[in-house]
């Protein structure tokens, strides 16, 4: 094993060996992992650093806040601690910052920038500069005319950091912006405080306002990095890069800029022309996975069963290649037919006594042992409820693993009533003036006092984390699971009490390490979901490539396949399906009753990203979106289906 990488089989695509027609009006560079993008660029922020110093003069950075952004803090933090690199010659400037804002409150970028790089390099505080979001309301727009002077007064901004929000924003520049705004005071949109609510808890507690640098002040820049990573930013890369200027999407006018660069992750990356249908910007080298996707985007396109696709269906959809290659249509539908076919199984853990040349999973052993990684307490019903079901029944000795506690996803109101019954129960019995009765009195004078920037403390998080404990419990062993077999791992890098989470550390990887080797699985299913709002999944399926890896020396690697799932937020797309597990109806309902095991969850969970239904609804509607794809290409109908890739180490 080489490397490990992000697990999107798109991301495999990312050295795309096409001779293609550019459609992208912003240049893009491609990176396998948003990790080796960030260190690309901290390099050369590094390298920009040091000419600088050379010629002794200064360098202004224009910085970023956000996810994107934090692999190049860490990287330049590093190269400062083990390197030397001296930021003394430094001046950076913050695009923006929440209004109203408390500099040491834990959503303010004041306090963002200082735990992730000012703290631990050399900077001089004099020469950093974020916006105030404490000041007076009267003074907003005299510091804002204040913070371009100092701009022009060091000589503008050398090097732009940037990040782009799902409306298509670049700092808080929301749709609506104008080529010609200044640093402001703006309105943030809806979708923009939707997304924030991971930070702030609540969507009421995400200010409605921002101070931001303005559009003309960002294009002033001598050159722009521009991110995005994963699955969630595709759409809206795509539009910016290909689409029209405007500004409905404000990053968009960065087309116009004489030296900005676009950085993108293979999951960001699959919207894009080049990437997601190749054949219509020029002629491709076609594999059999180009072929399948190329056959399936036509079928689905026109709406008609892989079989009754035509000749004249392939010539006049940019496909004529593929017909010239095949010579007729016919051997081309039957070849993808017949893979789709193959994905089906009912047998998610292998058929006993079959032969499985053309199936996902081997035969042998018959009964095998399983492990489910789930993220977080309920993923594993949610996503994979269905399959859980199924191995169960069909004899496997399964094991699910709870990676992490959950229990930033638990309403304080829910904790508090867990709380008070405890609290009441403590008196009926006589024991109120005990140890236990004493802490649950702690926990709730807290609850009723706590304001929504702190963290909760260590006795609510652990009545929150055994709520979603007894959740996860109870809907596993509605699956039939073994009360040995249910293991919750409580992942030490989760549990800082905030939304803001520690690195993945050794701990973490040691105990999945620990659990794949008293387990010794023959397989095992993990969550490939990375647009997951919270990045925890990423976090976790980190930990688990790296217990793989770590193990491959163990007898019983080479006999384990990796099945991955997706879970609450979207699906694989067909073309990249191995294998595709139906759900009957009644198997439908019996997953339905399993995620209503998950009580904190259900109507109006504490991170609900930005669609409005329930876990349970959008994970039924995916399922059946499947089953009616499969069934649109001329396959069985099913009511349902949950869809799994095997990923295959180096």
């Amino acid at each position: 094993m080489s490397s490990i990488q992000t697990p999107s089989p798109s991301e495999k695509r990312t050295d795309l060996k096409y001779q293609l027609k550019s459609f992208e009006k912003i240049p893009i560079k491609y990176w396998n992992t948003p990790d080796d993008g960030a260190l690309h660029i901290a390099k050369y922020i590094a390298l920009a650093i040091k000419q600088r110093q050379q010629d002794n003069a200064n360098i202004v950075l224009g910085l970023a806040t956000g996810s994107s952004p934090i692999k190049i803090y860490n990287e330049l933090v590093r190269m400062h601690r083990d390197e030397g690199l001296s930021f003394y010659n430094v001046i950076t400037f913050n695009l923006d910052e929440y209004y109203p804002m408390m500099p040491e409150a834990n959503q303010s970028y004041v306090k963002f920038m200082h735990e992730y790089l000012f703290d631990h390099i050399d900077m001089l505080p004099a020469n950093i500069h974020i916006p105030d979001g404490d000041i007076p309301m009267e003074e907003v727009e005299n510091f804002c005319i204040g913070y371009e002077k100092k701009i022009e007064l060091v000589g503008g901004i050398d090097i732009q950091i940037l990040g782009i929000g799902r409306t298509g924003h670049i700092g808080f520049n929301e749709p609506g912006s104008w080529l010609s705004s200044k640093t402001r005071l703006v309105k943030l949109d809806h979708l923009t405080r939707v997304d924030a609510v991971k930070d702030f808890g609540k969507e009421e507690n995400v200010p409605y306002r921002a101070i931001t640098m303005g559009i003309q002040t960002i294009m002033k820049a001598r050159q722009i990095f521009i991110m995005a990573w994963g699955s969630h930013k595709a759409e809206i890369v795509q539009q910016t890069v290909e689409g029209d200027i405007t500004e409905k999407r404000p990053a968009s006018y960065l087309q116009n800029h004489t030296n900005v660069r676009f950085y993108l992750d293979g999951a960001a990356s699959t919207e894009l022309t080049k990437v997601k249908t190749p054949w219509l910007a020029g002629i491709c080298n076609w594999d059999d996975n180009l072929i399948a996707k190329a056959v399936i985007w036509l079928s689905l396109k026109l709406q008609k069963p892989l079989l009754k696709l035509t000749n004249d269906d392939y010539i006049y959809n940019g496909l004529s290649e593929l017909i010239a290659e095949y010579n007729t249509a016919y051997s081309l539908n039957i070849k993808i037919f017949n893979k789709l076919q193959h994905t089906i199984t009912g047998w998610p853990g292998g058929k006993p006594n079959a032969d499985d040349t053309n199936r996902p999973e081997r035969a042998k052993p018959a009964k095998k042992r399983i492990i489910i990684f789930s993220p977080h307490p309920d993923d594993d019903v949610i996503s994979m409820g269905g399959t859980f079901l199924r191995l169960v029944e069909q004899g496997h000795d399964v094991h699910v693993a709870y990676q992490v506690s959950g229990n930033i996803a638990v309403h304080d109101s829910d904790a508090w009533r867990y709380a008070a019954f405890v609290n009441d129960y403590a008196k009926a019995i006589g024991i109120e003036n005990s140890d236990l009765s004493r802490t649950v009195q702690k926990v709730t004078k807290f609850i009723d006092s706590k304001d929504h920037n702190e963290a909760d403390i260590k006795e609510l998080r652990d009545i929150k984390g055994i709520i979603r404990k007894q959740e996860a419990r109870s809907a596993a062993m509605f699956c039939g699971l073994k009360e040995e077999n249910i293991h919750f791992l409580d992942m030490p890098f989760y549990e800082t009490g905030g939304i803001r989470k520690n690195k993945l550390g050794d701990a973490d990887i040691q105990i999945i390490i620990d659990l794949l080797n008293e387990v010794k699985p023959h397989q095992v299913f993990a969550a490939g979901d990375l647009a997951d709002p919270h990045g925890t999944h990423r976090v976790c399926l980190d930990a688990i490539f790296e217990a793989f890896k770590k193990t491959r020396d163990q007898s019983w690697w080479k006999g384990a396949y990796l099945w991955l799932y997706r879970g609450a937020w979207h699906e694989w797309p067909i073309d990249e399906i191995e294998m595709a597990v139906p759900i009957s109806p009644e198997e439908l309902m019996r997953k339905r009753k399993a995620i209503f095991m998950h009580q904190s969850q259900k109507d109006h969970p504490v991170f609900p990203g930005d669609d409005t239904r329930e876990f349970w609804q959008r994970a039924e509607d995916r399922n059946r979106e499947t089953a009616h794809f499969y069934n649109v290409l001329g396959l069985a109908e099913y009511e349902a289906m949950e869809a799994f890739v095997r990923w295959k180490f180096n």
